[in-house]
């Protein structure tokens, strides 16, 4: 009778530690498996793990075993991530130098997975430690509802393009000439033609339609992966140094912000804008985009009643409205109309340089100050120079130094309670501090890019007449920016003079995004200003109001039709329709404005 009993006792410990395993299973959420482990040994064991994308990075406890009971083995469950591949490691009882077993495992999202630790005879009549890893259930297959998008936002795109090659033909522009003549030419204005151009009754504008694009392509990503991304990690922004998608966006827009402040400094000195006008406009300008960011962005309207106590100061429109005044107080303050000049002049292959050698001074008084700051500067109980995440990254030896004299500046200028307190390393790198991306020190960076962009506004100006001579200089400052990039990161993530990091807007970081900003506004402009290839649609539609969509996208994200509560949050497929379906409506918002000719101007 008491061995019946034991066993009956067993069989519910194993039944509870079936049915806890299987709650687990069901509970697992995006980029996560179940690990199982069993330890088979006469003596505790506990098993250690580091992310291979955490730099240098303290070994962390993941789940420790009570030794084998004399009737079966010891059992335990834990959930690990699935975005980077582990190293992992098992020692026994209190030794933790040398470990009984390591391997390194990418493991699949929503897997199941069982580790036996076990020993077993060896040639030498002794007993040998074996961890072996089995797959209990296969994982899914999280890129599918991805590949499903790119395949239909692929369809769609040959079907446009298919419908602009139709009605290029003599046969269908006949039969729509002879249906709807009268109807086509007194609203042929109203919106995009049938051969990709924005269509107008008015003489032809020189507005810069691959500009307005790049805007709109770049606003429209950023729609998306504030919104989630689909639950993808790349679409996330990088925990510290290197790249992802997400990481592209911003520098884009300081980008775009040097070269429109170029182009529409031109048109207001042609219309007689005075100087003094000038500043006044900036500053009213810069003014309302920083009262934006600090009191409507930061906060919903589900967040409550703004509270100094723990309001947060920097922000990305405060960044942008920072920077735009800089640039174009210095356009203001130096800048000149462009006036063609003749090729026979010694410095006229550089001539984007030389005309304005007053604002490359002053750019580069603003670049050493933030090289003598970041690696001068002395920070209490840190590591002059130090560029790192801090919590258990370099061993953790500054375990509370996250972002290095950026991080002090903001802490010493702004006060904790009024900078971020989530950096994107917090997750990988345990970091307990907080840290502004959108800081102090960064800002003077984001002067830089937008400069790069001031760059590529002059060089239309001052091209305007030889297209091919402006995409020509887009890929020397693209190889030089590329070359000081490579230099700067010794062609690595982390090992790198100045690694490329968003968060710190680190030089590298600035030359890497000003090279990619040089191709994809040069790719755009050959194919929609040069050879008309593409209207820009419909990305040129946000692009034209992106102040109305970043901030509309962003006080009402948390409400329907933009978000809802998800019934399959397991998944990445309902996550990546709500965020596609977020995104496409805020496109079709700013073709409908497009369409009443309402432009949000601040």
């Amino acid at each position: 009778m008491e061995g019946q009993r034991t066993a009956a006792f067993l069989l519910l410990v194993l039944a509870m530690g079936s049915f806890q395993a299987a709650e687990a299973v069901n509970e697992l959420k995006l980029d996560q498996a179940l690990l199982n482990v069993q330890n088979h040994l006469s003596d505790n064991i506990s098993l250690y793990y580091v992310s291979d994308y955490c730099y240098q990075c303290l070994y962390q406890s993941l789940v420790s075993l009570e030794p084998r009971s004399a009737s079966g083995t010891a059992n335990a469950s834990v959930v690990v991530s699935t975005r980077f591949t582990l190293t992992l490691q098992v020692f026994a009882g209190t030794n933790t130098t040398t470990p009984l077993c390591r391997w390194s495992e990418l493991f699949g999202e929503h897997g199941q997975y069982t580790v036996s630790v076990r020993s077993v005879p060896s040639e030498h009549n002794d007993s040998a430690i074996s961890c072996s890893l089995s797959v209990d259930k296969d994982p899914v297959n999280g890129y599918i509802p991805l590949l499903v998008a790119a395949v239909v936002f692929l369809c769609a795109t040959a079907l446009y393009f298919l419908g602009i090659y139709t009605c290029k033909l003599r046969c269908t522009k006949n039969c729509l000439k002879a249906v709807t003549f009268k109807k086509h030419t007194s609203r042929i204005d109203a919106g995009p033609a049938a051969d990709g151009s924005i269509a107008d009754d008015k003489p032809k504008s020189r507005r810069l339609l691959s500009l307005d694009t790049f805007r709109g392509f770049a606003l429209t990503v950023m729609v998306f992966v504030n919104y989630g991304g689909g639950g993808y990690w790349f679409f996330e922004h990088a925990p510290w140094n290197g790249l992802t998608i997400a990481d592209l966006v911003m520098p884009w827009f300081v980008f775009m912000i040097g070269t429109s402040v170029a182009l529409a400094f031109i048109a207001l000195l042609k219309r007689g804008v005075t100087r003094l006008q000038l500043l006044r406009k900036i500053t009213w300008r810069t003014i309302v985009l920083m009262v934006i960011g600090l009191f409507f962005l930061n906060y919903g309207p589900a967040d409550g009643p703004l509270s100094w106590s723990w309001a947060r100061i920097p922000g990305v429109l405060q960044r942008l409205g920072f920077t735009y005044f800089t640039i174009a107080l210095m356009q203001t303050c130096f800048g000149k109309k462009i006036q063609d000049c003749k090729t026979v002049a010694w410095w006229a292959p550089v001539r984007d340089v030389v005309l304005y050698w007053p604002e490359w001074i002053v750019i580069g008084l603003l670049e050493t100050l933030w090289l003598s700051l970041t690696f001068l500067l002395s920070v209490p109980g840190c590591l002059t120079g130090y560029l790192g995440p801090g919590g258990i990254g370099d061993q953790g030896r500054y375990p509370t130094c996250t972002g290095g004299a950026a991080a002090y500046i903001d802490k010493w200028l702004l006060g904790e309670n009024h900078i971020f307190g989530h950096p994107t390393c917090k997750e990988l790198y345990k970091t307990t501090v907080p840290f502004d991306p959108e800081g102090v020190l960064g800002t003077i960076n984001s002067v830089l890019m937008a400069f790069f962009g001031l760059q590529a506004g002059k060089i239309i100006l001052l091209y305007r007449k030889q297209p091919y001579s402006i995409l020509k200089r887009f890929v020397v400052w693209a190889v030089l920016l590329g070359i000081l990039s490579a230099i700067l990161t010794k062609c690595s993530r982390d090992e790198g003079f100045i690694p490329v990091n968003k968060n710190l807007w680190s030089l590298s970081f600035v030359t890497t995004m000003s090279c990619f900003s040089f191709l994809v506004l040069g790719v755009m402009f050959y194919v929609i200003d040069v050879k008309h290839w593409w209207g820009g649609q419909p990305f040129i539609f946000p692009g034209m109001n992106s102040i109305f969509v970043y901030v509309g996208h962003s006080l009402l994200g948390s409400y329907f039709p933009f978000n809802w509560e998800m019934k399959s949050s397991d998944s990445h497929a309902e996550p990546l329709a709500q965020d596609l379906l977020g995104t496409s409506i805020w496109v079709l918002v700013a073709y409908f404005l497009f369409r009443q000719k309402f432009f949000l101007k601040i």
